[in-house]
């Protein structure tokens, strides 16, 4: 079953604090997300059902294989479509906004072409 915009939401919010703090728990996505706890646990739930996200007995996220291809593609499509949007004079937080918005729709045809596109640019 394909998974939701939602998850991909949580995923990607998983692997950037991740990368930021080195470990995450669902208080930390909580906060980060602005949702409350009841919210997010039953967000992990389904996350940890579908095979995308695995708790430790610390109560820690971490992502499986699966989870961490998913929230990589979502935040590497985040990335470059707020990169587009700066370069073409958008201020960096209406850019990062409006990329969240689009990167759970576009195709990977279309997202291919951005890409190219922006490292042709550098």
């Amino acid at each position: 079953m394909p998974i939701q915009e939602s998850g991909e939401m949580y995923l990607e919010t998983i692997l950037y604090l991740t990368k930021e703090k080195g470990s995450v728990r669902a208080i930390d996505v909580a906060e980060h997300m602005g949702y409350s706890k009841p919210s997010v646990s039953r967000a992990v739930g389904l996350l940890k059902n579908g095979g995308y996200i695995e708790v430790d007995s610390e109560g820690l996220l971490i992502l499986t294989k699966y989870g961490k291809d998913i929230a990589e593609k979502i935040y590497e499509r985040h990335t470059m479509l707020t990169e587009l949007f700066v370069r073409l004079g958008v201020d960096k937080e209406t850019a990062s906004d409006d990329a969240c918005k689009i990167e759970h729709h576009l195709s990977d045809q279309t997202f291919m072409a951005i890409k190219s596109y922006i490292e042709k640019l550098k």
